[in-house]
């Protein structure tokens, strides 16, 4: 394995954490506005609340750590994807600013705010769609150099059905990933009634996920047949990836086995983040930029490679430590003891 894949690798492992523990995070804070706004807060708040408490303050941490990577190892992106990625940038910024603002008036203002708690959901539902927008970018065909500049062509990105496509995967994937992950975490804490409730929400947005992963293959055939022929010769994987699917439904419906359900929905999205993203090399974006021409000099590849593992060794045993603390312990889960992240 050479530097530049072993960069890329590491920096997808980041990427992968965060689209994880984002879309729970997220995911949560729609549910949690959809329970207030639709008077079902009396089911959700409290397993949602007990959730996300602890956990959102490393949320971020996995994509500052990326976003520092991508451009330290392939400092030709901030070129490349810096004018076109402007307005989508400055708009997660302002998401991320919501959402932040949101826990500091949980903490220390109106507890249960509707007005609050509704920005901070939909903010959370509109941060995938806004990430998404960088996957869409990088499939070529929306980005025209003009002297020598990248410039984004903002009326082809938008009418674009590829674009569309990924939008609603990168929603109905993150309420998905949230409400499976939910539905499992309420059965830990033995609140059976958010338990039904998140389950049928995992079930429901199960169809658009599906529905949307046949449009982007649709799609991309003829938005960009190179990257489309090299996703069908990962087959094997994309077919694992939805066996996995299969069976979460499965387990979802006969209301079994919901940690395995969980450890599915990860898998599921593993195979087929990694099916993606083998099949998008060398290409960083089509057909303007590849690892190679982008790559820093071999020494920063070397230090930045060795940091982010380092890094990677202390965010890991971190998370799992406030999942051990907090998330995975009973009595914390079901309410009876009260900690503060």
């Amino acid at each position: 394995m050479n530097i530049e894949i072993l960069g890329i690798t590491v920096l997808w492992i980041f990427l992968f954490g965060y689209i994880l523990v984002g879309s729970i995070d997220f995911g949560a804070g729609f549910f949690n506005a959809h329970g207030i706004m639709t008077g079902k807060q009396h089911i959700l708040s409290k397993i949602i609340q007990r959730y996300l408490s602890p956990v959102w303050e490393v949320t971020n941490v996995f994509f500052v750590f990326f976003f520092v990577g991508i451009i330290g190892f392939f400092p030709k992106t901030a070129v490349y994807f810096g004018q076109p990625m402007l307005i989508p940038g400055s708009i997660i910024l302002i998401l991320l600013c919501i959402r932040g603002s949101y826990y500091a008036f949980e903490a220390y203002g109106a507890r249960g705010h509707k007005g609050y708690a509704t920005m901070y959901g939909i903010a959370g539902v509109l941060m995938p769609a806004a990430l998404s927008i960088v996957l869409t970018i990088s499939e070529g065909g929306f980005v025209d150099i003009v002297k020598g500049q990248p410039e984004l062509n903002y009326k082809a990105l938008f009418t674009s059905p590829l674009t569309w496509s990924i939008v609603v995967l990168s929603i109905s994937a993150c309420l998905y990933i949230s409400a499976t992950f939910l539905t499992w975490y309420a059965n830990e804490a033995k609140d059976m009634a958010a338990r039904d409730l998140l389950r049928k929400y995992a079930l429901i947005w199960a169809i658009p996920l599906v529905i949307s992963v046949i449009g982007i293959m649709v799609e991309l055939k003829s938005h960009n047949p190179e990257h489309y022929d090299r996703m069908v010769d990962l087959w094997y994987l994309l077919a694992l990836s939805a066996l996995m699917f299969i069976g979460t439904i499965y387990l979802l419906f006969k209301k079994m086995k919901f940690g395995l359900a969980i450890g599915l929905v990860i898998g599921q999205f593993l195979l087929a983040f990694f099916a993606y993203g083998i099949s998008h090399y060398p290409y960083l974006m089509y057909p303007h930029l590849t690892l190679y021409d982008s790559f820093t000099n071999q020494t920063m590849a070397i230090a930045l490679v060795v940091t982010f593992i380092l890094g990677l060794c202390l965010l890991v045993p971190a998370m799992w430590l406030i999942l051990k603390l907090f998330v995975f312990n009973k009595n914390y889960a079901e309410g009876k003891e009260d900690h503060h992240a």
